[in-house]
C-alpha cells in the first residue's frame, strides 16, 4: 500500500479541481509540528491552502457529532472509526500518518528519576512535588492517565499535587518554568518545547500509543483536495518529518 500511495497522489492532484481550494482542517494537537512542517510543502505543490484549528480530541469529536463541518479531521484511529460508523467520515481518501506514544518530561538540567518499570514510574510519581498531565476526558492521554493512577492506587496522592493541563493550553511549557516536576504527554507535543528533557517512554505495561490519521467528512461536497492533502501527508517521503516531530510508523 505504502508503495502506491505517491501514485494515488498524483492521480488525486490530476483530479483536483483547476482553481486552488481552501481546506479547513481540525486536528488534535499531537501532528501541529509535523503540520507546521508539511503544509507549506503541500501548498507550494498544489496551490491549496490549508486553514488549520487545532482543538482538544474529545472536544474535536463532539464538534463533529454535532454537526460541524470542516472539510477533514485529523484524529487518532479510534475516534475517525467511530465518527466513521456515525457517518461522519468517509472511508475513501483515510490516510494514516504514525503512531505516538506517552513520554515524562522534567525541567532541562534538572535530576531524571527512574521511570524504567512500572513501579518505578510510581514512585517518581509520588516523589515529585508536582506533576502535569492533561484533563482526564479531554485528551486520550489525559484520560489514560486518570486510568493509570488509579490502577497505581495513587489517585488520592496524585490528586493533590496535580495540574490538570493539556500541552495546546500550556502544560509542556509548566514544566519547562518549573512549575511542575514532571510531565506526560504524547512525545509529538514536546519535541519542539526548549527547556524540557524526556525522561523516556512510559513502560509497556502503562503505555498508550495512539495512531494518528486523516479523513474527509461526510459532508465535503469537493473532497478532491482535502484528499489529495491526505495522500501527500502519508506518502513515504514524508516519513522523515513525522518521525522527527515524535511520530514513529503506523503498525
Amino acid at each position: 500500500m505504502q508503495d502506491t500511495l505517491p501514485l494515488i497522489l498524483a492521480a488525486m492532484m490530476a483530479a483536483a479541481p483547476a482553481a486552488a481550494a481552501d481546506i479547513t482542517v481540525m486536528s488534535g494537537g499531537a501532528p501541529k509540528e509535523a503540520l507546521s512542517e508539511l503544509i507549506p510543502q503541500f501548498e507550494s505543490a498544489t496551490g491549496h491552502r490549508v486553514k488549520m484549528s487545532y482543538v482538544l480530541i474529545t472536544a474535536l469529536r463532539q464538534k463533529i457529532i454535532d454537526g460541524e463541518t470542516p472539510d477533514m479531521v485529523v484524529m487518532p484511529t479510534t475516534a475517525i472509526d467511530e465518527l466513521m460508523k456515525l457517518g461522519k467520515l468517509r472511508e475513501a481518501g483515510r490516510g494514516t500518518f504514525g503512531t505516538v506514544r506517552l513520554v515524562a518530561i522534567v525541567k532541562t538540567g534538572v535530576a531524571r528519576p527512574d521511570i524504567s518499570t512500572s513501579d518505578a514510574f510510581k514512585a517518581a510519581l509520588l516523589n515529585a512535588r508536582s506533576v502535569v498531565y492533561s484533563r482526564p476526558g479531554a485528551t486520550p492521554s489525559g484520560t489514560h492517565m486518570a486510568k493509570i493512577v488509579a490502577d497505581l492506587q495513587i489517585a488520592d496522592a496524585i490528586e493533590k499535587k496535580a495540574a490538570y493541563k493539556p500541552a495546546l493550553e500550556g502544560g509542556v511549557q509548566m514544566v519547562a518554568d518549573g512549575a511542575a516536576d514532571i510531565g506526560i504527554y504524547p512525545a509529538s507535543e514536546v519535541v519542539h518545547v526548549a527547556g524540557v528533557e524526556q525522561i523516556g517512554p512510559l513502560p509497556d505495561a502503562l503505555q498508550l500509543s495512539l495512531v494518528y490519521a486523516g479523513a474527509v467528512t461526510a459532508a465535503n461536497t469537493s473532497p478532491e483536495a482535502a484528499a489529495a492533502f491526505i495522500a501527500f501527508l502519508s506518502t513515504p517521503d514524508k516519513r522523515a518529518v513525522w518521525d522527527k516531530a515524535g511520530f514513529g510508523p503506523a503498525p
